[in-house]
């Protein structure tokens, strides 16, 4: 009998939904049974099934792609055979060609590799049932959050395993350079997209028929990552728009009566590619995806990563959703056929879904034990975590303590039922001796010695630094948890105010500030400070009345825990901001800033003046240019591959300022920031 697994959740009481351990059975019967076993999914009832070659025909024969390749050779003077060979060239390089003998040669190696190296797959199997009813009567788009390479491949291994049809997925461009195993992926169901296209205008048009013809005939689910990358930091980034309106125009032009929308959370216990991500971050290059590269990384083979879950969202109806937040009569007044960039509208009822959807990521996603754990080595000094270390005692008591208050936040938790807390530490702690290790009832950071010297920066710091943003990953797979309780207490002290509206006006800069390292959906700024009050009262931590939120005596550590979790990237920014100000150029390269403030942090953290190492962090840096762009503090100045940027230093004096509480926060109006 498979093995279950029940989530605790917010009231302390076992969850609603069972997780069934899908690697359980499969371990006790043959790989190649389970490969050539009959695989009948039900079709979809919208459209009469179509070959990928077929699918392909019918968008090189699309109205709106001849319309396109007739301007692009007009703009371009080529001939229009010239234009639509290129076109043929894109859909050749791009298109998926799904067949079923490679999805099972793919389900061979996929279980064999999971069998190794996970203990256990749990899955909620009421949703697969309604997923599977789903994909008979409208397009079906997949929409898995994205954080290891291994994503896409366990969903499309746990569809082929319940009869559901296997998905068609976007992938990267240059996973389809890999000899051999590229070819594979085309055939189980990848298609490639390039990831610059700029103002290609043949690219676009090519690239969005496709999707829209998949939506429109129903060929396979679509399975694609909102957020666009995978996260580095293994937290959510803002969602891209571009593959979601694609999407989502089909139905807004009436061509299909609706589209189910299915987020998927997926949660590890452990990443395969922990150390690599730290790696990046601290700026060392990513390695190219290949062949020999996949092959050298075989040595993960020898590991454990623990359980992974895969939560399974409620199927959302695109309709339903989107009834009064757009006219569709519009479309009405446009041939179809026609090439039309989204409107107003469409742009922001897109814009609303997506983030919608990664909030709804977010809630289904599990927090494990090492999440909670890492949030409180964080919070202890680096150099008693390197030299003393922390007493196993006290860790355990933090994070038990911490296990409260997210059960409190309505955080879903995976920590295994019937097994004493003592043993679910210390397995935790020697699942992850990658990063800590447990010695004479002590716990340290581990300091990996592989890394080889590359920059002026001393080896022991970067060792040290690697671990470090390891730990911070892990931290930020809670963090959504926290973020808004988190913000109201860091605005009751900067602002050192209790007034409602004052704190209101705090909470809404603090979230434009950090919108790129946090996800809010856009306009519910006021909907996110309530449930901030709500949380915090809950847990005893505020006292909230009509007019003013005030400490409560009763909980004190609540508030204090939530002020010290953002501030490495309260510091980071502060950092970021002095680099900008102390600069004599106002104008600067993207590049130059990012190696200027990794060389001052580095200088800063080796004279104990700055106490975080995430401001080494790429993606932290990065954001830092996107908050301070959107507010207008910077202005970008080109395009090209070297981002120049011109600086307005008033401007990011005066934002570390509202941060620091030296002037009182106010609402800016933020610059437009299309993400696509």
């Amino acid at each position: 009998m498979a093995n279950t697994y029940r989530v605790l959740d917010k009231v302390h009481l076992q969850d609603e939904e069972e997780f069934v351990d899908i690697l359980e059975d499969k371990r006790h019967c043959s790989d190649l049974r389970f490969a050539f076993r009959t695989f009948s999914p039900p079709p979809y009832k919208g459209a009469p099934a179509c070959s990928s070659a077929e699918l392909n025909q019918a968008v090189l024969e699309s109205q709106y792609l001849r319309y396109v390749i007739n301007e692009v050779a007009l703009e371009m003077g080529s001939s229009v055979e010239e234009v639509r060979d290129e076109a043929c060239g894109i859909m050749r390089e791009m298109s998926q060609n799904l067949q079923l003998r490679f999805i099972r040669l793919m389900g061979f190696v996929v279980r064999k590799v999971f069998k190794r190296i996970f203990s256990a797959i749990y899955v909620n199997m009421e949703r697969l049932q309604a997923l599977q009813q789903a994909t008979q009567e409208c397009p079906v788009i997949l929409m898995p959050n994205h954080r290891s390479y291994i994503d896409f491949l366990v969903v499309s291994y746990i569809l082929f395993n319940y009869d559901i049809p296997v998905p068609v997925i976007a992938a990267g461009i240059p996973l389809a350079g890999m000899k051999i195993v590229g070819e594979m992926l085309r055939r189980s169901g990848a298609f490639f997209i390039r990831r610059a296209i700029g103002s290609d205008k043949l690219y676009w048009a090519v690239l969005s028929e496709y999707v829209r013809t998949i939506v429109r005939k129903g060929f396979a689910p679509l399975e694609f990552f909102v957020e666009g990358l995978r996260s580095r930091t293994l937290k959510s980034l803002p969602p891209k728009l571009g593959m979601m309106n694609m999407i989502l125009e089909p139905f807004f032009k009436g061509e299909v009566y609706d589209v189910t929308l299915l987020p998927i959370s997926i949660s590890y216990e452990r990443v395969l590619e922990e150390s690599l991500l730290a790696h990046e971050l601290l700026g060392f290059p990513k390695p190219r995806e290949s062949t020999a590269g996949l092959l050298k990384a075989s040595r993960v083979l020898q590991e454990n990563y623990g359980c992974m879950h895969v939560n399974f969202g409620r199927p959302l109806s695109a309709r339903r959703l989107c009834e009064g937040k757009i006219n569709r009569c519009q479309y009405n007044l446009t041939p179809r056929d026609l090439p039309q960039k989204p409107n107003a509208e469409a742009q922001a009822c897109g814009s609303w879904l997506a983030h919608m959807i990664v909030r709804l990521q977010e809630e289904g996603a599990l927090t494990s034990p090492w999440s909670l754990m890492a949030c409180v080595l964080l919070q202890v000094p680096t150099a008693a975590l390197t030299e003393e270390g922390l007493l196993f005692h006290q860790l355990t008591e933090r994070t038990l303590w911490l296990r409260k208050l997210a059960l409190d936040f309505r955080a879903h938790l995976n920590w295994p039922e019937k097994v004493p807390d003592s043993d679910v530490m210390s397995s935790t702690v020697a699942l992850h001796r990658s990063v800590v290790y447990r010695k004479a009832g002590r716990v340290y950071l581990t300091r990996n010695d592989e890394l080889e010297q590359k920059h002026s920066i001393e080896e022991d710091m970067m060792r040290t630094a690697a671990a470090l943003l390891m730990l911070a990953s892990y931290r930020n797979q809670c963090l959504h948890v926290f973020v808004r309780p988190a913000l109201l207490a860091l605005a009751m002290s900067v602002t050192k105010s209790t007034r409602k509206d004052e704190l209101l006006t705090c909470f809404c800069f603090l979230q434009e500030v950090f919108s790129n390292e946090f996800v809010f959906i856009p306009g519910q700024s006021s909907q996110d400070f309530e449930e901030a009050c709500s949380l915090l009262h809950k847990c005893k931590a505020v006292h909230v009345g009509q007019w003013e939120v005030t400490d409560s005596d009763t909980e004190p550590e609540v508030l204090s825990f939530l002020q010290e979790l953002l501030k490495p990237f309260i510091e980071s920014y502060q950092l970021m901001f002095r680099f900008l100000c102390e600069e004599r150029d106002c104008v600067f390269r993207e590049k130059d800033f990012l190696s200027g403030v990794r060389t001052l942090a580095t200088k800063l953290i080796v004279s104990g003046e700055l106490h975080t190492y995430e401001a080494l962090s790429s993606d932290m840096q990065k954001n830092v240019l996107s908050s301070l762009r959107r507010l207008g503090a910077i202005t970008k100045i080109t395009t090209s591959q070297n981002n120049e940027y011109k600086v307005n230093k008033s401007a990011v004096r005066r934002t570390g300022d509202m941060l620091a509480g030296r002037i009182p926060p106010q609402i800016v109006q933020a610059a437009p920031d299309a993400r696509l």
